[in-house]
């Protein structure tokens, strides 16, 4: 399902540690001048935000993952559907269109979203900020880095066969809007068309790092430790 981002996707090897060197070297300096000049930016925190997006299908584990990432590196972690989904029980004018959108499998507006996160970045006292689900189409992530004015350091790739995600999503029983056939279905298709042109573009940026997720959450995890372990010491 997913070759062709596979063979983009960026592998750990041995100058894995110079690589992660330097691209962390190359943001810094690239998002310094951004967030002076971008309107919009968020508010100047003691350290540079170190961003990560975590990317997958629908029952791809991703959510799962985040969690033992959050306990294992201390980042804070900001769900796009969680926020979304809490948007829609305020009852606010944005969340019945939020609701409304997502019965229909289709993709919430972009401003809607980034504004979500924006505010909760801007309420944390972490730097260290790993944000699930979202960007999903390439307006998300051109919306993203003009309001919040800033790239991602990392981006992560849960990819898993399409069979596994609709079997996890309808076996995990969370009393969520979108978790039926019917809607998972119109969300892979809607995943598939709209988010391979984010993974790529980030692969080309040499930010992805694509997760075979298939096994226990142990053992993908193990995939996943190096990665921020590489990062470990340079961002706190």
């Amino acid at each position: 399902m997913w070759r062709r981002v596979a063979s983009l996707s960026s592998s750990i090897s041995s100058s894995f540690l110079a690589q992660t060197a330097s691209r962390l070297n190359t943001w810094e300096s690239l998002t310094t001048g951004i967030a002076q000049q971008a309107k919009g930016v968020i508010a100047p925190k003691e350290k540079t935000p170190f961003i990560t997006f975590v990317l997958g299908g629908p029952g791809s584990g991703k959510g799962t993952q985040c969690i033992k990432i959050v306990e294992t590196f201390g980042f804070a972690h900001l769900s796009a559907g969680d926020l979304l989904r809490r948007e829609i029980a305020s009852k606010s004018a944005d969340g019945a269109m939020i609701l409304n959108t997502i019965k229909e499998g289709k993709i919430v507006p972009s401003q809607v979203t980034v504004k979500l996160i924006q505010k909760e970045m801007e309420l944390s006292d972490n730097h260290k900020f790993l944000i699930d689900g979202f960007p999903r189409t390439e307006e998300n992530r051109v919306s993203f880095e003009r309001i919040i004015g800033v790239e991602p350091n990392v981006v992560l790739f849960f990819d898993c066969p399409e069979e596994e995600m609709v079997k996890r999503v309808l076996n995990r029983n969370e009393g969520r809007v979108d978790d039926n056939l019917e809607t998972i279905k119109k969300r892979l298709t809607a995943f598939q068309a709209l988010s391979l042109p984010v993974i790529n573009y980030y692969s080309e940026r040499g930010k992805l790092y694509t997760i075979k997720a298939i096994g226990t959450e142990d053992e993908i995890f193990e995939q996943v430790r190096p990665i921020f372990a590489a990062f470990e010491q340079t961002v706190g």
